[in-house]
C-alpha cells in the first residue's frame, strides 16, 4: 500500500533524538573560524535539501491522494448511472425516498 511506504520512508528518514550534554557543560567560548562557519553552512544547506525532499513528498502524495478521490469520485458517478439505468430497465421507481404507502397515495 502506497502510503504506508511513504509514511515508513519519514519514520525511516528520522533519527532517534540521543540526549545531548548538560547545558552547563557546553562550552559557549568556540572562537568562529572558517571551519566553523562552513559547518554551519554546510547544516543549514542539509537541512534546506531535507525540508525541500520532505516538502515534495508531501506534495507527491497529496497529489496521489487527491487523484485518487478524483477516481473515486468518477467510479461512484458510473456506479449510480449503471444502478439507475438497471432499475429503469427493471421498472421500479427512481425515487427510493418515498414509502409504498406514499406512492399509492400519489397515483391515485
Amino acid at each position: 500500500f502506497i502510503l504506508f511506504a511513504d509514511f515508513k520512508f519519514l519514520y525511516d528518514m528520522a533519527e532517534p533524538v540521543i540526549p545531548g550534554p548538560p547545558q552547563d557543560t557546553i562550552p559557549t567560548d568556540i572562537p568562529n573560524t572558517e571551519e566553523n562557519e562552513q559547518g554551519t553552512q554546510d547544516l543549514t544547506q542539509f537541512v534546506q535539501n531535507l525540508l525541500q525532499q520532505m516538502h515534495s513528498r508531501f506534495q507527491q502524495m497529496s497529489d496521489s491522494i487527491i487523484n485518487r478521490l478524483d477516481e473515486m469520485g468518477v467510479r461512484l458517478d458510473d456506479l449510480e448511472r449503471s444502478i439507475g439505468e438497471l432499475m429503469t430497465q427493471a421498472g421500479i421507481e427512481e425515487d427510493l425516498g418515498t414509502k409504498p404507502s406514499e406512492a399509492e397515495a400519489t397515483q391515485s
